[in-house]
C-alpha cells in the first residue's frame, strides 16, 4: 500500500535496500549496477528501484538529507514494505588526514548530539551499534582503503571548527547527517542496518570533491556495499 512518501506497493521492494542520500545517485546505481529494474517511487523527487545484481533481487532509493528525511524513509521500508536491511550508501568528511580521500568508511557505530535518537530508546552521545551480521559481512570482504569505526550523524552541514576538533580527538572517523537515526530506528524496530561512506571531503579543512564527483564516482564504495548486500 503506498505511503504519504512512497508511491509503491508491498513486493515493490527487495528485502534489502542500499540507500544514497542523493536521488540521483540512486539512479545512478540502478543505470549502472542492476541487470535489471524498474522505478518504483518518484514521489517528492526521491527516486527509488527494484532490480537484479548478480542474480539478486536489490532495490535503491534515496534517503534525501538528514536524519529526519532517513526517519521517514526507513520507517516506512522497514514497516510498510516489508524491507529487512537497509545499507547506507553515502559520503562522509573525514576527521582525520589519516583517511584519503574516495575511502570508504563503515559505521560500526554512529553517535549523535541529535535529541531525535530519543524516539527509539537512545540518549544523545550514546554510540549506536551497526547490525553485527551486516557488521561480520562487511568485514569479511578485503578491500583497499577500508576503514571501521564510529561515524558522528550531525544535524548541521556548518559545523563549528573546535567540535569538529573535540569529535576528532574523540576517535571519531568522519561525520555524516543519517546513520545515527537509520541505526536506532532499526534496532527499535528489529531490522538490520549498515552505513557504507566514501570519503568526499576533510570536514575540518574543506578540502574536497566536486557534487558531480560524489554523484558518479564512489564506484568502489558501491561496488563493496553491494557485495554485502548480496551475501546477507
Amino acid at each position: 500500500m503506498p505511503t504519504p512518501h512512497i508511491n509503491a506497493n508491498k513486493g515493490d521492494f527487495a528485502k534489502t535496500v542500499l540507500m544514497p542520500g542523493d536521488p540521483l545517485r540512486a539512479k545512478f546505481i540502478a543505470e549502472n549496477f542492476f541487470d535489471s529494474y524498474k522505478q518504483v517511487n518518484e514521489v517528492r523527487g526521491i527516486l527509488g528501484y527494484t532490480g537484479v545484481y548478480k542474480g539478486t533481487p536489490l532495490s535503491v532509493i534515496a534517503s534525501g538529507m538528514g536524519m529526519p528525511s532517513m526517519a521517514i524513509y526507513a520507517h516506512e521500508l522497514y514497516t510498510y514494505f516489508g524491507v529487512e536491511n537497509i545499507i547506507r550508501v553515502g559520503s562522509a568528511g573525514a576527521l582525520t588526514s589519516d583517511i584519503k580521500l574516495r575511502s570508504i568508511v563503515v559505521a560500526e557505530n554512529a553517535i549523535t548530539s541529535s535529541n531525535i535518537v530519543e524516539s527509539e530508546g537512545y540518549k544523545p552521545e550514546t554510540p549506536i551499534p551497526a547490525n553485527t551480521e551486516l557488521l561480520r559481512i562487511a568485514k569479511s570482504i578485503k578491500k583497499p582503503d577500508l576503514f571501521f569505526g564510529t561515524l558522528r550523524s550531525a544535524d548541521l552541514f556548518y559545523i563549528d571548527q573546535t567540535i569538529l576538533e573535540k569529535q576528532r580527538d574523540n576517535g571519531e572517523l568522519a561525520v555524516e547527517m543519517e546513520s545515527a537515526m537509520l541505526y536506532a530506528l532499526a534496532h527499535g524496530l528489529k531490522k538490520r542496518a549498515l552505513t557504507v561512506c566514501a570519503i568526499s571531503d576533510y570536514a575540518l579543512t574543506g578540502e574536497g570533491i566536486s557534487a558531480e564527483e560524489r554523484q558518479t564516482s564512489f564506484w568502489s564504495m558501491i561496488e563493496y556495499a553491494l557485495e554485502i548486500a548480496i551475501k546477507i
